[in-house]
């Protein structure tokens, strides 16, 4: 079956649920806002430049889980996905992944920011198979830090080929949908890049590459 691999932010989602989870996190008032909604900001400025340090962002995202229980952490997750993620689930986005899913291609988010954050998105959006940088858990309880390599630019090749190799699947004939220049490495990889709502040095690649450019947006 054909591969169809789907970015998170931005692309199936109107906004970054990573940026919005430190925001929500601010808003509950479990962090400092002063001083983490700086942090926060920098390091998504940092993700749009192309210069991110995603080991050091991740360990920053994750400090705020330390404390909190996997019943905590649920509660957590079931508000924002109520009162931030809802909002940004899109339509067309979600005719786009019907339309792969009736051609019986196979389904896949692949993507930098956490699993803890974006499982439950993919499972509202019906996609079984999530790629995602993993946290580390010891006795259920977050350590802060990540396992294994970020799945975040060349990141996400090697990701992506550490489950072909353990499910059969390949890469003949895949597409990927991105909005961001930090996914080049894949999108150079596949079959069927496709450029979604993307940055501006996504889109200045995709017109010289003569890639597809497409919107989810309404």
């Amino acid at each position: 079956m054909t591969l169809a691999l789907f970015d998170l932010d931005n692309t199936l989602l109107a906004g970054d649920s990573d940026h919005s989870w430190g925001e929500f996190l601010i808003h509950k008032g479990i962090v400092d806002a002063k001083a983490y909604g700086k942090a926060n900001d920098a390091f998504f400025e940092d993700y749009k430049n192309g210069t991110l340090d995603i080991v050091a962002y991740q360990e920053f995202a994750l400090t705020a889980l330390i404390p909190l229980d996997s019943a905590q952490r649920k509660q957590l997750h079931n508000e924002f996905m109520a009162q931030v993620i809802t909002p940004m689930m899109q339509p067309k986005a979600v005719k786009l992944i019907e339309k792969h899913r009736q051609q019986g291609d196979t389904l896949v988010i692949i993507t930098a920011t956490n699993s803890f954050v974006t499982g439950p998105i993919a499972t509202a959006l019906g996609i079984d198979t999530l790629l995602a940088t993993e946290p580390e858990i010891i006795d259920s309880m977050f350590t802060g830090k990540i396992v294994g390599i970020p799945c975040f630019q060349e990141g996400k090749i090697v990701k992506l080929n550490e489950w072909l190799s353990t499910t059969g699947h390949s890469l003949d004939g895949a597409w990927f949908y991105s909005d961001s220049a930090n996914d080049l490495p894949l999108l150079e990889r596949v079959a069927n890049p496709v450029a979604v709502d993307p940055d501006e040095r996504l889109l200045k690649h995709a017109t010289e590459q003569q890639w597809p450019v497409i919107s989810l947006r309404d």
